[in-house]
């Protein structure tokens, strides 16, 4: 296959990639792939993403990620990558992206039009593009190879990614070799020029002399008056007391306080506080590091959220393990499921099931979660053999495809009955 086709005819050169992408996806190897993309592919769908998948994960607003800036290394370089890569004119057509060490986008700049392009795959500030967020991408293999990375058109997992191209490298820290974010060029096809890998590698070398000539965006020179005036202040603790209750089930998590006020959840702080919940001796940093983000986790990635999290719950949630204080604990919407199924109130449990635990959230301890409380639901709902009780539950979204349910609803009512046969017929039991 002739790679010099990217430069000279993308179009044609996508067309070859989109077909060896659909034989790779159905199981039959093809050169154009290399291996290390396909075991890429393999690991991304094994975390739950799909080829048709079109929203990475999110993991904070972007009034959230304005103050994960002021935080973070990166923000005393942005100004000179956008100096050297940026093109945010009104006729730009490229993005620059910078995300943190996890893959989630802190920076981007670019022209209105291609911001719009880039909106409308999710490609935005607080958005997850790891493997586990949205599958294989440059920015995903930056941080699995440590290298820098250009992926064109099908080279990418997911379909809707396909009329772009993108080419990122890790940026770490001078003095102590920490991955501390990826840089990220990227645009329609024909953006894609031979010179721009070199571009890309060649700003990040100019960030990283850059950062080894500061402290974290503070100047050597600088006070320590002046130091401590640019660290941004804490948020407030709210009050111990205040939490009631913590909302897991479906798209939208919140903790609800007892003045019944709600206040939403990031999806991440959501994945952290379902761990919390999950175990009553709690969890290490480290431990929860590697339950969120695999061998890439560091514990003290997850002492920065923790402390966002207890300032936003007070003293709902303890440390030294992790977990949730007393008053809270089997105090969420999905611990009330499991509670009311160990009464034995099973009508009642199906009730509160409302929606999936998490139901946007692809990480893997997530996932298991959410299938242990389907099944715990299922097995009861089977078991007690009560008909009203199978169809409602066959009625949900989490029992919609129970083909078990369906088959104990048969030999209850008769395999003659319409609310059997129409059940059978959209499960395929």
């Amino acid at each position: 296959m002739d790679h010099g086709l990217k430069f000279s005819d993308p179009a044609r050169y996508a067309r070859t990639l989109r077909r060896a992408h659909e034989l790779v996806i159905s199981g039959v190897p093809r050169p154009e792939i290399p291996t290390p993309l396909v075991e890429s592919w393999r690991r991304s769908m094994a975390l739950g993403i799909s080829p048709d998948q079109h929203s990475p994960r999110h993991l904070h607003e972007v009034a959230e990620v304005l103050q994960l800036r002021q935080e973070h290394r990166l923000q005393q370089v942005m100004p000179a990558l956008h100096d050297l890569l940026a093109d945010d004119s009104r006729s730009g057509r490229h993005l620059l992206v910078l995300t943190d060490a996890s893959g989630e986008i802190l920076w981007r700049v670019g022209s209105p039009a291609v911001l719009h392009r880039a909106d409308q795959l999710e490609f935005l500030e607080g958005a997850d593009w790891s493997e586990a967020g949205i599958g294989t991408n440059a920015i995903s293999e930056a941080l699995v190879t440590g290298g820098p990375v250009q992926l064109f058109s099908a080279e990418h997992l997911v379909r809707t990614h396909h009329e772009w191209a993108c080419t990122a490298a890790p940026i770490t820290d001078p003095a102590t070799g920490r991955l501390l974010g990826v840089l990220d060029v990227s645009g329609p096809l024909d953006t894609l020029s031979a010179d721009t890998l070199r571009m890309v590698r060649c700003a990040v070398r100019v960030a990283e002399a850059l950062l080894g000539t500061s402290d974290a965006g503070t100047s050597l020179s600088a006070s320590p008056s002046v130091r401590a005036s640019r660290q941004p202040a804490p948020p407030p603790m709210r009050p111990a007391a205040a939490v009631e209750r913590l909302e897991l089930l479906g798209e939208k998590p919140a903790a609800v306080f007892a003045d019944g006020s709600r206040t939403p959840l990031t999806l991440r702080r959501a994945e952290i506080l379902a761990l919390l919940d999950s175990r009553s001796q709690g969890w290490t940093a480290e431990e929860l590091a590697y339950e969120l983000h695999g061998d890439a986790g560091t514990p003290q990635a997850i002492r920065t959220e923790m402390f966002r999290v207890r300032s936003l719950l007070g003293g709902a949630v303890e440390s030294n393990p992790y977990r949730l204080a007393p008053g809270l604990a089997a105090r969420s919407d999905a611990g009330q499921v499991l509670r009311l199924l160990r009464e034995g109130r099973v009508a009642d449990a199906l009730e509160a099931y409302r929606a999936p635990l998490l139901s946007r959230s692809g990480t893997l301890a997530v996932q298991l979660l959410r299938d242990q409380l389907d099944m715990a639901v299922a097995s009861a709902v089977r078991a007690g053999g009560d008909a009203s009780l199978l169809v409602r539950w066959l009625a949900t979204d989490m029992g919609s495809a129970d083909s078990l349910a369906v088959d104990a609803l048969g030999r209850l009512v008769g395999r003659g009955d319409p609310r059997y046969l129409a059940f059978r017929a959209s499960t395929g039991a």
